[in-house]
């Protein structure tokens, strides 16, 4: 797989470019993503679903300025497909064999049930930990469901409601008597068991829900990806903006204006059917899971209610993450470093007195992988900029709390950590002790490591540790060692092997 490749995912509402760079075989990060607002679908759903020749020519332009930017970006590889608008229209091949003529790109025009596959085979992969969840992904012409369950997609159906559609057919024309019907019908398609507890967001509709429930409970991280709420608590907040006059009051973007409402409408009444509990937002959707399937080399061709999902299931391996790799990758990490090492074994050996649930173990590791990146900017103030990096790096794969603890322990780098500086994402953090200990842990692991790369053997008795060592190199830690702020009741005792 190339190593720059540009998506292009052309929807009824809007056309983006998302252009991924990869660092490894399975590590990447984005370069830089794109948006312009054509309306492929615009007056096209009171017009027998045939594209508009005005609609066309913008779709074009876009796609040609998009194609422009992917080669400037040394792209390698251009993949370009085709939703709900160009799907349902009559004239769609005569619209892609244009843009083929006159643009040089070939549009793929995928099917409702490889949409929704796409949507949910990213948020399978890039969200934190998603073992059983259903998808809605809404869009400008269709919304689509996908079924997670054990941590595999196991059903995808696609319907006919989406925001462009219900404006045009129903609000433009001020047919609105009919539309509560017309959603009723499409949800006697949904299947009873994509019921779920919880339901992931897909799409810039409900993504602007989930940036105006931010804002309105002053969430503390400025991070969409991952953000969840309760759909209880937030109903009467999204019927709110449902009918609201004046939209600004609740923080939505002018150009979600038009079709916000719609969004509103369709996402009530969806998460109502699905009796949904706890909603959680997903930044990625169709143009990450276009780039996975090409990663993967998995293809999603989904033609029919027959198809075997199992085998275009496709995850990351066992205890990997793209974005920490992609960090380690970009930054020249030492491999050889045993930050880690000494952190995992640390944790083992302390656990009698920590009593710390083994789940924070992970995000211990993850820091000490990181801890030394802030120095490929500079040496001084290197923890604050790995801490830096690592809040705005770690974007997939990782929950708002493991974000904020990895970025809390880098920056704390093993001084005691100031409970005013963490005030704002307390609630976010887990309590002072389990704080003090990591804190502590992944200092001591990072000061052995810089002074030692042999296997270190620790003993615990009592509050005394251990730390055998075959050579006298480790002396010269001690000093540095002292300045780490520790829990109380730690002793530390060096001793030579015999």
């Amino acid at each position: 797989m190339a190593k720059k490749t540009a998506v292009i995912d052309l929807g009824s509402n809007s056309v983006r470019m998302v252009i991924f760079e990869r660092t490894s075989r399975y590590g990447f990060f984005i370069c830089s993503e794109h948006k312009k607002k054509v309306r492929l679908g615009e007056n096209a759903y009171n017009n027998n679903k045939i594209l508009q020749e005005e609609a066309m020519l913008k779709a074009e332009k876009a796609l040609a300025y998009f194609k422009e930017k992917a080669l400037k970006e040394k792209c390698r590889k251009i993949i370009a497909v085709g939703t709900s608008a160009l799907r349902d229209a009559p004239n769609a091949k005569d619209f892609i064999n244009k843009i083929a003529k006159n643009v040089g790109l070939n549009i793929k025009c995928i099917n409702g049930k490889t949409e929704s596959f796409l949507g949910g085979l990213a948020a399978l992969n890039l969200l934190s930990n998603v073992q059983n969840a259903t998808t809605i992904d809404i869009g400008g012409g269709s919304t689509e469901l996908c079924l997670i369950k054990e941590g595999k997609i196991v059903d995808c159906i696609s319907l006919d409601l989406g925001t462009v559609r219900l404006k045009e057919i129903f609000y433009d024309t001020k047919r609105l008597n009919a539309l509560d019907q017309f959603i009723q019908e499409a949800l006697t398609q949904v299947p009873k068991h994509f019921q779920n507890d919880n339901i992931i967001a897909i799409g810039g509709s409900l993504r602007a829900l989930s940036n105006s429930i931010m804002k309105k409970n002053s969430y503390p991280l400025k991070m969409i990806h991952n953000f969840s709420y309760s759909f209880e608590k937030e109903k009467s907040h999204i019927e709110k903006i449902q009918n609201a006059k004046n939209l600004i009051d609740f923080n939505i973007k002018k150009d979600r204006f038009d079709t916000i409402k719609e969004g509103c409408v369709i996402f009530l009444a969806l998460a109502k059917n699905l009796k949904a509990k706890n909603i959680i937002t997903s930044a990625v959707g169709v143009r990450e899971g276009v780039f996975l399937s090409n990663l993967f080399q998995k293809y999603a061709k989904i033609k029919n209610d027959t198809t075997d999902f199992s085998k275009f299931n496709a995850k990351f391996p066992p205890n990997f993450n793209p974005s920490l790799k992609s960090l380690q990758d970009r930054f020249g990490i030492d491999y050889t470093d045993k930050s880690a090492y000494f952190a995992n074994k640390l944790f083992e050996v302390f656990s009698p007195l920590h009593k710390i649930e083994a789940s924070y173990k992970k995000d211990l590791i993850n820091a000490a992988k990181l801890t030394h990146i802030g120095e490929r900017i500079n040496f001084y103030f290197a923890n604050e900029h790995s801490a830096y990096m690592a809040l705005n790096g770690l974007h997939f794969g990782f929950s708002h709390q493991e974000i904020l603890l990895i970025w809390t322990l880098l920056k704390a780098n093993g001084k005691k950590i100031n409970p005013f500086g963490i005030e704002h994402i307390k609630a976010l953090l887990p309590n002072h002790h389990i704080l003090t200990w990591l804190n502590f842990i992944l200092a001591l692991a990072n000061k052995l490591a810089k002074d030692s790369d042999e296997n270190l053997e620790f003993v615990l008795k009592n509050h005394t540790l251990y730390i055998y060592s075959n050579k006298r190199k480790i002396y010269f830690s001690k000093e540095e060692i002292k300045k780490i702020s520790k829990p109380k009741l730690i002793i530390l005792a060096f001793n030579q092997k015999s």
